[in-house]
């Protein structure tokens, strides 16, 4: 079942219906999210995308268990279960069983799929071409068809981004085809409870410790929480952040932070950190550039830099002071100016950062608490996306 709502308008929303709804799967009222694959199964998977597919992998020894042919430029997300990866492809979002090694034919339709956010037990997907968004509790993914679903849309299409609360309130970007200029929150009545309009080219989500939600925007970033949004103006005239990494564990939001709006491509070597129980921003100097795939969180809460001098910098968030550099790629590398071309990527799952080398197609688990590279595999083709499974809870 599918239940559809429009964000409309303030004036519009109270005319806003709910088309049909479903019930509950018997196992989901069980609490049981599993199932078994067999002896065909793929331990804790990581997924690499490369011209022409997926390469699925054991997330301990980094042994390649598939290679899934799969044509275009195609993105990945976790989706929020154990088995389960979402890849962006022309049609839109399709479910990878990765522990299965298996990409399936389910697929969320969407025009132009774009952000992912996993939050309160449910997966949100945000189509750009059509400004529509997906709902769903990803664990209805287990059962291998697919889960119930309440489909919201927009205004007006733009590349935007949408979480779910805790309390069932929608927070979702506001913008259209040409600018982005804030978001906006409604309930499950579909009344608008909040707005802001003060986050000029609106990118990016994180969420933090008491379920404070991030906006990334070009003067700084855009804060909710207890029904209110907070501006947090960045420290520069023009102080970009477009991409954030949030945890539960910290109440501090790390961030990129670009300052030159004329730059071709900025390769910026600071980093902005956001505490959102103070609002105080602070910008962190690195010895190295890093991209928009550098960013991830440890399972304290550590903030992590993979930069372009292949170390993955380790920064408390309390004290904003690196107090560690892992060197993980032999080489130092340059961000391409397409933003599709492969670059070095992080991904972090508990206490392991998995780091990708395109240059010399190889792929490397690195366990954080001690600093050691684990496992490194030689890989046939150039890795260029790189996530994994990763359990919403």
């Amino acid at each position: 079942m599918t239940r559809r709502h429009a964000i409309l308008p303030l004036a519009l929303a109270a005319t806003l219906t709910l088309a049909a709804c479903g019930s509950d799967s018997e196992s989901d009222e069980a609490g049981d999210h599993g199932h078994d694959h067999g002896s065909g199964s793929i331990d804790h998977p990581v997924a690499v995308t490369y011209d022409g597919g997926v390469l699925l992998l054991d997330g301990e020894t980094l042994e390649v268990e598939k290679d899934i042919e799969l044509d275009g430029f195609n993105r990945l997300n976790p989706a929020g279960t154990d088995d389960h990866i979402l890849v962006s492809t022309s049609e839109g979002f399709q479910v990878l069983d990765a522990t299965a090694g298996e990409l399936t034919d389910l697929v969320f339709e969407a025009d132009t799929p774009g952000h992912v956010v996993r939050h309160a037990d449910k997966a949100v997907l945000f189509a750009d071409g059509t400004g529509e968004i997906t709902v769903f509790d990803p664990h209805g993914l287990d059962h291998g068809e697919m889960p119930e679903t309440e489909t919201y849309s927009t205004p007006e299409a733009h590349h935007g981004v949408a979480i779910v609360l805790e309390n069932g309130d929608l927070l979702t970007s506001l913008g259209d085809s040409e600018t982005r200029v804030g978001a906006r929150v409604v309930d499950t009545d579909g009344e608008e409870v909040a707005r802001s309009e003060e986050c000029p080219g609106v990118h990016g989500e994180a969420t933090a410790r008491d379920e404070v939600v991030v906006i990334g925007c070009e003067d700084g970033l855009l804060t909710y929480a207890d029904g209110e949004f907070t501006k947090i103006d960045s420290p520069t005239e023009y102080g970009r952040i477009g991409n954030q990494a949030g945890t539960d564990a910290s109440s501090v939001v790390l961030g990129d932070y670009k300052q030159d709006p004329d730059a071709e491509l900025e390769r910026p070597t600071q980093v902005s950190l956001t505490d959102t129980a103070t609002n105080e921003l602070t910008l962190v100097d690195l010895p190295a550039s890093y991209t928009f795939r550098s960013l991830a969180r440890g399972h304290d809460g550590e903030a992590l830099v993979l930069g372009t001098d292949g170390a993955i910098h380790v920064i408390d968030p309390e004290t904003a002071e690196i107090t560690d550099s892992i060197q993980v790629l032999e080489d130092e590398w340059t961000e391409p100016i397409d933003w599709q071309q492969p670059r070095p990527a992080i991904f972090v799952r508990e206490h392991t950062a998995y780091v990708s080398d395109p240059e010399n197609q190889r792929l490397h688990a690195v366990d954080l608490d001690s600093g050691e590279i684990t496992a490194t595999v030689d890989l046939d083709v150039a890795p260029n996306e790189l996530s994994g499974v990763l359990h919403s809870h």
